[in-house]
């Protein structure tokens, strides 16, 4: 096996981000449509790589300053087990432009445990939802 080499950009095949995302149950509908633009306006996208194959990556929406959110954490299930999801998270918490962020949410409700021994903590339940697919907003 190659060493996993990680990197910071948008400039990728997106077919295999695609090819990743059908292995969850929580992103396996997207579009390629749908994750160009989803891509475009992330802030930060970090990939992972073996040789020329994506095998993992995470991806970050933030002010630079206050808060950010990581998304999207996912490892191609031939490679889990391998801290590419470690490396994954360690890029994004000490990645340049993010150096000032004071807090940052991870969005999952898989693998807590392992997220748990990389720092965070499910102890800081003070988020909310609204999903659009389940309610219209109200008019003012």
């Amino acid at each position: 096996m190659n060493m996993i080499t990680f990197q910071d950009g948008k400039n990728f095949d997106l077919v295999g981000l695609l090819s990743l995302f059908q292995q969850s149950s929580w992103a396996g509908d997207r579009t390629l449509e749908d994750t160009q633009d989803m891509v475009k306006h992330t802030n930060v996208f970090i990939t992972a790589w073996d040789g020329g194959q994506l095998v993992g990556c995470g991806r970050v929406l933030t002010d630079y300053v206050y808060r950010a959110s990581i998304w999207d954490v996912i490892v191609d299930k031939p490679y889990q087990g391998q801290d590419i999801g470690t490396g994954i998270i360690n890029t994004i918490l000490s990645h340049s432009t993010l150096q000032r962020v004071d807090l940052f949410w991870l969005c999952t409700r898989d693998n807590q445990a392992f997220y748990e021994t990389l720092g965070f903590s499910a102890k800081e339940q003070i988020g909310m939802v609204w999903d659009r697919t389940r309610q219209k907003p109200s008019s003012h």
